[in-house]
């Protein structure tokens, strides 16, 4: 497959940012993690007055097969009703969105319950009627996987490029998207089941359980002599979403256009992992807003090598923790843009020794 070229991150750019940190009118590294930001910004832009807007929430949305092993406390078609309130602006995406002064763009993957009338700001490329139920053989083909991820690459390409769009934030909404999220982390990390899979939507404890048995046996039947980690791509069709795979393409084509890649919580992590193991360049454009509660999303984080900015006990996904890291990467960019330097603020710098 081919995913694109991804410029690695010159780390002459975060030297220069950092040297021009350290002449701003504070003690040195008194902003914490918000001059980590800045430099990243830096080098993924190449300046030193760097931007974090235009910014963009990108939320995907397909059923999974798989929901109707009642591994959900939700029905399915609580996808395509959720589809149309994101649609019409009455999600908590929608709402946090607009306090950060962000765009929400709504896709529609592959729900199997899409709403009937066609409605501004969503937008319909579905692959199928949602996937194909893992547990009794693969949730979609390679073919399909590939066509998710270069749905995800054209919406970069046709629809945030031409408004200048400098960060991408993942959000998704799919009914059983947590327990295709599980079965990819295990599948990624070598981890047990039970120690990534957490209770999505709410499950009760013999629920819990029985969202665990039906995916080992999902993967038990799909990769029966898997090693420590399995192939992004295999793994992707064996158990994934066509959400899942179509942020995959939204984060290798925004990296591949030197755009910030915001991780929002589980299920949009997990796609960052997968595209990260497509190409490990990405990895420096990506920003984790926050860790959530659900149980895989530190050890998707872990496997990243990314420390998440908030930790609100957040498990709503649809992009909401990534819309309040929004705020923290403007600021970042602003204090690179318009902080003044001891020099020209006439303030004496510390005494040297």
């Amino acid at each position: 497959m081919n995913v694109g070229h991804i410029s690695p991150l010159d780390p002459d750019w975060f030297r220069r940012a950092a040297e021009h940190q350290a002449r701003l009118t504070m003690p040195t590294g008194a902003l914490g993690r918000l001059l980590e930001l800045g430099q990243q910004l830096c080098a993924i832009q190449e300046t030193l007055k760097p931007v974090a807007e235009p910014a963009t929430v990108v939320v995907m949305a397909a059923d999974h097969g798989i929901a109707e092993e009642g591994v959900s406390a939700y029905p399915q078609e609580v996808t395509g009703q959720m589809l149309l309130n994101f649609a019409r602006g009455g999600a908590a995406i929608n709402v946090l969105a607009r306090g950060a002064g962000a765009q929400v763009l709504t896709v529609d993957l592959g729900v199997k319950q899409p709403p009937a009338l066609d409605t501004a700001g969503l937008l319909r490329y579905p692959i199928a009627a949602g996937t194909a139920n893992f547990l009794h053989g693969p949730a979609m083909s390679f073919a399909q996987a590939e066509q998710a991820i270069a749905v995800g690459r054209r919406l970069v390409t046709d629809e945030l490029t031409p408004r200048g769009v400098q960060v991408v934030a993942l959000g998704e909404m799919g009914i059983g998207n947590t327990t295709s999220a599980s079965a990819l982390t295990a599948l990624l990390t070598g981890q047990l089941v039970a120690a990534v899979t957490g209770r999505g939507t709410g499950l009760d404890d013999a629920g819990w359980r029985h969202k665990v048995a039906v995916i080992e046996r999902a993967l038990a039947r799909h990769f029966p002599q898997r090693a420590a980690s399995v192939a992004p791509l295999a793994a992707l069709s064996a158990v994934g979403g066509f959400e899942i795979a179509g942020l995959v393409g939204v984060a290798l084509e925004a990296a591949a256009r030197r755009m910030v890649v915001v991780l929002d919580g589980f299920i949009s992590s997990v796609a960052g992992l997968l595209a990260v193991r497509l190409e490990p360049a990405l990895r420096g454009y990506c920003v984790a807003a926050h860790c959530s509660v659900e149980a895989g999303h530190r050890t998707v984080l872990a496997a990243l090598d990314l420390k998440p900015l908030l930790d609100l006990g957040l498990r709503l996904g649809e992009g909401s923790g990534a819309a309040l890291a929004l705020p923290l990467l403007r600021g970042a960019a602003d204090i690179m843009r318009e902080m003044a330097t001891f020099e020209s603020a006439g303030v004496r710098d510390r005494e040297p020794g």
